[in-house]
């Protein structure tokens, strides 16, 4: 395989010099499935475990390998097999919270150039979850790119455009239509040799159709729309990178049933330029934006050119990473207590 099409450029070849140096090889992860990875090398498709080492020194999830991590391996072509002994720093990665009541990250891929946010314009359509997306898109470091799938099922097009577009300031828009091939060859176009991009949305909103058409043949499983909520199916069951014919890569994920945010600082404000920018334009610098005069925001929402929804989502928001950060600093402080009284 050649690691160039990977996505192997000159800032990942100097982070892998050392290693290089001390006789490892490099491959990408395409696949995790209960530590074991699948991964592509210049000795074609290996299956990996991790080295008692890495295992033994690693702090927390995010320092084992998710798919997209460069890895330094000791290759067992013979056997078809290798052992990854390092993951390589990340350019970008796109975190959300795992799914419960504790605080804990969950890496949905790495090294990704460009973000598909991909969301339906059937029943499926939901403005303030990709609000949500798009602040965890801002904040992995990737460039976020949506995609409205199904237009052929809705009716009112250009207005749902107006309203992804409103909220997305800055953000490239794509229409997709699977029936009439629409949007196809523009999304193609992100996607080139040495470029990773992630397909990330719900379940059935058409990451899988777009995978087929983009690959040229249909390699991902694609169920029916079902009846009464117009929604299509769950079909992909975990996170793969797959390698394009056109020598793009793309990473497919499954569907998120449960969208909780990991972290947001920079992707916030991105998110929410449009309020953090009138907020400045407050007389006070802390206005809270309620009973405060010549209060910017206020005035914006009674003008009508800011959603009074979209203003509570922000607050909304803001409180949830207000409260994850009460959270995370908990959590610090008790793992700080149980490192000190093991010494």
């Amino acid at each position: 395989m050649n690691l160039i099409h990977l996505g192997l450029n000159n800032e990942f070849q100097d982070l892998a010099t050392p290693f290089i140096e001390q006789g490892f090889s490099l491959g990408r992860v395409a696949l995790e499935h209960k530590h074991i990875y699948r991964i592509y090398t210049e000795h074609g498709e290996l299956l990996a475990e991790i080295a008692g080492k890495l295992r033994f020194e690693a702090q927390g999830i995010e320092d084992f390998p998710a798919v997209g991590d460069w890895v330094a391996i000791k290759p067992r072509a013979e056997e078809g097999k290798a052992t990854i002994h390092a993951v390589l720093p990340r350019k970008s990665k796109f975190s959300r919270n795992n799914a419960g009541m504790t605080t804990e990250e969950q890496i949905v891929a790495t090294n990704v150039d460009y973000v598909f946010l991909v969301t339906a314009l059937n029943n499926d359509f939901n403005i303030r979850r990709l609000e949500r997306y798009l602040i965890m898109a801002w904040e992995s470091g990737a460039t976020p790119v949506i995609i409205l799938s199904k237009a052929d099922l809705c009716s009112d097009v250009q207005d749902k455009l107006a309203a992804v577009e409103s909220i997305a300031i800055g953000v490239p828009v794509h229409i997709l239509s699977s029936v009439t091939k629409e949007g196809i060859e523009d999304i193609a176009q992100y996607v080139k040799p040495g470029i990773t991009a992630a397909l990330l949305g719900s379940s059935g909103v058409g990451k899988s159709t777009l995978i087929n058409q983009l690959y040229g043949e249909d390699i991902q499983k694609v169920n029916d729309i079902r009846q009464g909520d117009d929604r299509g199916k769950h079909t992909t069951t975990h996170r793969e990178l797959i390698i394009l014919p056109s020598g793009g890569i793309i990473i497919d994920t499954h569907g998120m049933r449960e969208l909780q945010l990991w972290e947001g600082g920079q992707g916030f404000t991105e998110s929410f330029k449009d309020i953090e920018d009138l907020a400045r334009e407050c007389r006070f610098t802390d206005c809270t934006h309620k009973n405060e005069p010549h209060c910017a925001v206020k005035l914006a929402i009674e003008e009508g050119r800011l959603d009074a929804e979209r203003f509570t989502s922000y607050l909304k928001t803001q409180r949830e990473l207000q409260y994850l950060e009460r959270k995370e600093k908990l959590k610090a402080r008790a793992d700080h207590k149980k490192a000190m009284k093991k010494k």
